[in-house]
C-alpha cells in the first residue's frame, strides 16, 4: 500500500469513528497513546463498541467507563487522531459559521453523520463513568498523559544505545571512532533533556504554562547545582530524576494558578512569573528535591530488589498478572517507574519481565490458529499474530484469547514462565514503549531475551492447548 493510500485509509477510518462516536458536542476530550485511540463522551449507543470493532482497520475496542480506546496499532493511530480532530474543527468551524453554540445542533461530516442526544441512558453511563473516575485512576491517567509524548524520544534514543553497545561488543576497537561517540551522543539525547520535556508536560497537564514547568526541570537539573552548598548541605543537579520534576512542575502549576487569581491583570505578565519560579523554586530546592531524592531512591530499591532477590519467582508474578493491566489500559501507570529506572540505571529492568506478557499472547494465539476449525477465526488470528510478535498485543486480546476465555490464562501463564526467564537474568533495556522482537535490540542481554520470548511462546501455545476452548460455529 503505498503513502497515499495510507492516507486514505487512515482518513476513511477517522470518518467511520466520528459518524459512530460524533456529533462534535459529543467528543468531550480525544487523546492518543501509542496504539490507542482515547475518547471521553457525553452519551454512548448501546452498540458503539460492537459497530467500531466493525470499522476495517480497528484492532479492539476497550471501554473503560472513563474514556473509550480503539485500538489502532502504532503509527496509524496518529494519522487517524489527526484526521479526527481535523473533523472536530471544522464542524465546530461550521457551527460558528450558522451561529451555534456549542450546546446547539449538531454539524456533523459532510456524509451525515447520526445526530446522537442523551437520554436516560447516557445519564446513567455518565454517572457510572463518574462512580468510576476515582482520584486515582484519574491521577493515572494524568501521570499517562506526561510521559506518552516521550516515549518516540526513548524508542530511538534507546535502540541507537542497544545497538551500539551490541556492536562495540562485537567489536571493542570502535569505542574511539567518531561516528561511534557521535551515537552514544545521539542515545543520550533523551536523558539530557528529559527534566525540562517531563517540566514542561507536568505544567500542561496540570493546567499551568508549560514553559515554566520546563524551567523549573531546568532548574532541578542545573549543573551549576553542583557549586552550590545551603546550611552546609551540598546540592546535587538532578537529585531525585523525574519524580522531583513532576512534584516540582505539579506544585509550579498550582502556585501559578493561585497567584495568578490574586495578580491584578496589568501586572500579571510580569509577577505572576516570577513569584511563581521564586515560590516553586525555593520549595523544589529545599523541600521537594530532597523529598523527590528519597522517593527515587526508594523505587530504585524496591524494582532492583523484587527482580534480585525474588528472581525468577517475582518475573513470573510480575508478567503473569501484566495482561489484565493492559486490557484495562491502566499499564502505562508504569511508564514513570521506567523511566526512573532508566534514570538511574541506563536500564529498566522492568520492561523486559512485562514484555513477556505480549509474548505468552502469541504462543497462545497460535495455539488457538493450530486447533480451531473456523475460518473466520484463523483469518483473524493471522492477521493480528504479525503486530502481536512486534509488541501490540491488543489485537490478539481482543480478537482471539480473551472472547476465547481459557486461552487468555494460558496466555498470561505462557507471559509468566517468560518473564521468570528474563528476571533470573536481570535483563535490562534501554528504552521503552516497545516490545516484542524489536525489544532485543534495545536489550543488554540479547541472547537471554530472545530466549525468554521463546520460552513465552512455547508455554503459552501449550498452555492453551491444554486448557483448550469451545470452537466457535462456523456462522457465529
Amino acid at each position: 500500500m503505498t503513502t497515499t493510500e495510507k492516507g486514505k485509509d487512515s482518513a476513511s477510518i477517522a470518518r467511520q469513528i466520528y459518524v459512530l462516536t460524533g456529533p462534535t458536542e459529543n467528543v468531550r476530550a480525544v487523546t492518543h497513546c501509542m496504539t490507542r485511540l482515547r475518547l471521553t463522551l457525553v452519551a454512548r449507543s448501546s452498540m458503539l463498541v460492537d459497530s467500531l470493532k466493525k470499522i476495517p482497520g480497528v484492532l479492539g475496542v476497550n471501554d473503560t467507563e472513563e474514556e473509550l480506546q480503539i485500538v489502532l496499532g502504532p503509527g496509524r493511530v496518529a494519522k487517524v487522531y489527526d484526521y479526527y480532530t481535523m473533523l472536530l474543527r471544522a464542524a465546530r468551524a461550521r457551527q460558528e459559521l450558522r451561529g451555534e453554540t456549542s450546546s446547539g445542533p449538531a454539524a456533523d461530516v459532510a456524509d451525515g453523520a447520526a445526530k446522537t442526544t442523551p437520554d436516560a441512558g447516557a445519564a446513567l453511563h455518565a454517572k457510572i463513568r463518574a462512580r468510576n473516575a476515582t482520584p486515582v485512576k484519574l491521577f493515572f491517567r494524568r501521570i499517562a498523559h506526561i510521559f506518552l509524548p516521550l516515549i518516540p524520544g526513548f524508542i530511538a534514543c534507546g535502540l541507537i544505545s542497544g545497538l551500539l553497545n551490541f556492536a562495540l561488543k562485537l567489536d571493542p576497537l570502535l569505542v574511539g571512532s567518531g561516528v561511534c561517540q557521535l551515537l552514544g551522543v545521539a542515545g543520550g539525547s533523551v536523558f539530557w533533556g528529559m527534566n525540562l520535556f517531563i517540566g514542561w508536560n507536568t505544567a500542561k497537564e496540570f493546567g499551568g504554562t508549560p514553559i515554566l514547568g520546563g524551567t523549573l526541570g531546568a532548574l532541578l537539573s542545573h549543573p551549576g547545582l553542583a557549586g552550590v552548598t545551603l546550611a552546609g548541605y551540598p546540592l546535587a543537579p538532578g537529585r531525585g530524576g523525574v519524580i522531583s520534576v513532576l512534584l516540582v512542575a505539579g506544585l509550579g502549576a498550582f502556585v501559578e494558578k493561585k497567584i495568578r487569581a490574586h495578580v491584578p491583570e496589568m501586572f500579571s505578565l510580569f509577577l505572576t512569573p516570577l513569584l511563581t519560579l521564586l515560590v516553586t523554586g525555593t520549595a523544589a530546592i529545599l523541600i521537594l528535591q530532597p523529598l523527590g531524592g528519597l522517593l527515587s531512591d526508594l523505587i530504585g530499591i524496591a524494582a532492583t530488589t523484587a527482580i534480585g532477590s525474588g528472581g525468577a519467582v517475582a518475573g513470573f508474578l510480575l508478567a503473569g498478572t501484566y495482561l489484565p493491566m493492559v486490557m484495562l489500559g491502566i499499564h502505562q501507570a508504569l511508564t514513570p517507574i521506567h523511566v526512573e529506572l532508566l534514570n538511574q540505571y541506563g536500564v529498566t529492568i522492568l520492561l523486559p519481565v512485562l514484555a513477556m506478557a505480549g509474548a505468552g499472547q502469541v504462543g497462545a494465539s497460535f495455539a488457538g490458529y493450530a486447533k480451531t476449525k473456523n475460518r473466520a477465526l484463523r483469518k483473524t488470528i493471522a492477521s493480528a499474530l504479525p503486530v502481536g510478535m512486534l509488541g501490540v498485543g491488543e489485537p490478539l486480546i481482543y480478537g482471539v484469547t480473551l472472547p476465547l476465555g481459557r486461552p487468555f490464562l494460558g496466555a498470561c501463564i505462557g507471559g509468566a514462565c517468560g518473564g521468570a526467564v528474563q528476571a533470573a537474568w536481570t535483563v535490562g533495556s534501554a528504552t521503552i514503549g516497545i516490545s516484542g522482537l524489536p525489544l532485543a535490540a534495545a536489550t543488554d542481554h540479547i541472547g537471554v531475551y530472545l530466549c525468554g520470548l521463546l520460552t513465552a511462546y512455547a508455554a503459552g501455545f501449550l498452555a492453551a492447548w491444554l486448557l483448550g476452548f469451545d470452537d466457535p460455529k462456523e456462522n457465529a
